[in-house]
């Protein structure tokens, strides 16, 4: 059972009618549902991520003490831990009295200072490129089962992709270190007969073909060790996951890795003409680069350095 169902239900079966009998008062405004670092939250869990972490459970978002007090948020707390321990064979932690918890009642500023850097979730430009996507996936990935005020309905819909300018910054970025380690290094590495250099080229260039791949779908990238799966999940580009991984599992000679980088460069290619982000001739991710970054609109974005964003 996936981790995101095991939780839904048991919030269903226990968290909404404790919460509907013994604090109707504080529903219309809190948010409840599973948001967080868990692969479980992206639906990326399996038999292997149940080793820590995973177990029955949902969050419970509480705004301002002006409007929640801490008597109330301490009676929450009380409550959620007398939730049964077990379900469907999968046993509940016990809350931590000294906060830093995963689940049961968090307040939405302490969520939010942790996936945004802010209280309210308020972003500048420089902000976007800072953050670290994976963080934004904490707060945008998951599952609200109920959002009585709606505000951090609002957010994660407000966060739920970078502005185009940011996006745009991040992207330029990427095709640059593409081109970079995978159409310039790559091959000269290679020539050299330095073997480890042109590996690691190769590895730079299949980590940049995924971010690039990620933004050209508008979508955040997450932690290294989820974004094969992430990839493959994505609507247009998902067939890049092959000729990646084959690049990085090695087996094959420099010129069976170029070609792959060259195909893939292609890919990417394609889908920044058919986005109408770069209408240049070139087979070089580099030219690319500098196309995507002219398209910003923000001046001090655009003439920032071109790898402002990675």
């Amino acid at each position: 059972m996936k981790g995101l169902e095991l939780c839904r239900r048991y919030y269903a079966e226990f968290g909404a009618p404790m919460l509907a009998a013994q604090f109707p008062q504080v529903l219309p405004h809190v948010a409840v549902g599973l948001l967080g670092p868990g692969s479980e939250c992206l639906g990326f869990d399996d038999e292997l991520s149940r080793d820590h972490d995973f177990e029955p459970g949902f969050c419970i978002f509480l705004p301002g003490e002006d409007i929640i007090d801490r008597r109330t948020e301490f009676a929450l707390s009380r409550a959620y831990a007398k939730l049964p321990r077990e379900f469907l064979g999968f046993a509940r932690s016990p809350l931590s009295p000294v906060g830093g918890n995963r689940h049961g009642p968090i307040r939405r500023e302490e969520l939010l200072l942790r996936t945004t850097g802010t209280p309210d979730g308020a972003l500048s430009l420089r902000d976007w490129l800072q953050l670290p996507e994976q963080s934004l996936l904490e707060l945008t990935g998951g599952e609200l089962w109920q959002d009585g005020d709606g505000v951090l309905s609002s957010l994660r819909t407000a966060l739920s992709r970078p502005p185009e300018d940011v996006r745009r910054k991040k992207l330029a970025g990427e095709l640059l270190l593409m081109g970079q380690a995978g159409q310039y290094n790559h091959p000269r590495c290679a020539a050299r007969k330095d073997a480890g250099a042109a590996a690691l080229a190769a590895a730079e260039f299949a980590k940049s073909a995924l971010h690039a791949a990620h933004l050209l779908e508008g979508r955040y990238m997450p932690y290294y060790k989820w974004s094969f799966r992430s990839l493959r999940g994505l609507p247009r580009l998902s067939s890049l996951a092959e000729p990646l991984e084959e690049l990085l599992s090695g087996g094959m000679d420099a010129e069976g890795r170029q070609a792959l980088i060259e195909s893939v460069c292609e890919s990417i290619i394609s889908a920044l003409r058919t986005d109408g982000l770069s209408a240049r001739p070139e087979r070089e991710c580099e030219a690319h680069a500098y196309a995507v970054n002219d398209g910003i609109r923000d001046a001090n974005l655009r003439t920032s350095h071109i790898l402002a964003g990675v």
